[in-house]
């Protein structure tokens, strides 16, 4: 295996490991959140290929890391080689967080209360008694409909390119008490929800989601973060919807990170802003 890790040196460290790696702007919240509250930490990109990430754990370890967030596509595979997972990770099957304690690996997911805090926070939306479509059935679109039953929405239905995918997700809403179906992804457009979440790399490349009529009483949300609107958004925007891109679930679930290797109460608007700042040097 040849990973490309920085040296440790004294200072603690933390990264994000992936595959590819390279677009998170994960160093760029965390290193303005150090900065902001001045200390003396560093957050890098861990490129990491699917099958070097077991070796890669122990490398966290081994290295010294404090702690690491985990993306694309190593989230599941994370949390069958950890030696503790939080109730979250446990009940999503994913991690997005990893910690260092006692020599011993631990996972976290801070994508459900990341989502959670970015309605409440930053849209002012209540999912209580309220209908949702999600398209995508991985683990951002998982912690997504936690997050929804746990507030008390009222249904979920899960629009998947592959209906064997979503049985995980489906099952878990049932558990919670919420009324769940799957739908492929033609059928989503027959869908009227009070809010629509995009949990798939799908309008990256300017691919449009089959969604139906949309008004000023829809909430939009694309998980996606880009310099501009996503195809998505700029349809709900110009049906009159609210929308909303991935960067505020993306601050707020780093934010958790950081108090949960720092201890500290994370600086949002340090982080806001240097978010900000990377999506449009990209």
């Amino acid at each position: 295996m040849s990973l490309e890790w920085p040296q440790p040196g004294d200072a603690p460290m933390c990264g994000v490991i992936g595959w590819p790696v390279t677009y998170s702007l994960s160093p760029a919240i965390h290193n303005g959140a150090f900065q902001a509250l001045g200390m003396d930490w560093t957050y890098v990109h861990l490129p990491v290929a699917r099958q070097d990430l077991p070796e890669a754990l122990g490398r966290l370890v081994s290295d010294g890391f404090v702690g690491a967030n985990v993306t694309i596509p190593h989230k599941t595979q994370a949390a069958d080689l950890v030696s503790w997972l939080s109730d979250d990770a446990d009940s999503l099957n994913a991690v997005n967080t990893l910690s260092v304690i006692n020599g011993e690996l631990g996972g976290h997911n801070t994508d459900t209360p990341g989502f959670s805090r970015f309605l409440l926070e930053d849209a002012a939306w209540d999912p209580a008694g309220r209908s949702a479509l999600i398209f995508g059935a991985g683990g951002a679109a998982r912690a997504c409909a936690l997050s929804l039953c746990r507030a008390r929405a009222s249904s979920v239905t899960v629009a998947a390119r592959e209906a064997s995918r979503a049985g995980l997700m489906v099952r878990m809403i049932e558990d919670l008490g919420v009324l769940a179906r799957c739908v492929p992804f033609a059928e989503a457009r027959e869908i009227r929800s009070d809010l629509i979440v995009n949990a798939t790399p799908l309008g990256s490349q300017g691919e449009a989601l089959p969604i139906g009529p949309l008004g000023p009483e829809v909430l939009v949300v694309d998980l996606l973060y880009a310099n501009g609107l996503t195809p998505l958004l700029a349809s709900a925007a110009e049906a009159g919807a609210r929308t909303f891109g991935g960067l505020g679930l993306l601050v707020h679930q780093a934010a958790l990170s950081f108090e949960l290797w720092t201890g500290r109460v994370a600086p949002l608007d340090a982080m806001r802003g240097a978010a900000q700042d990377a999506v449009e040097k990209s």
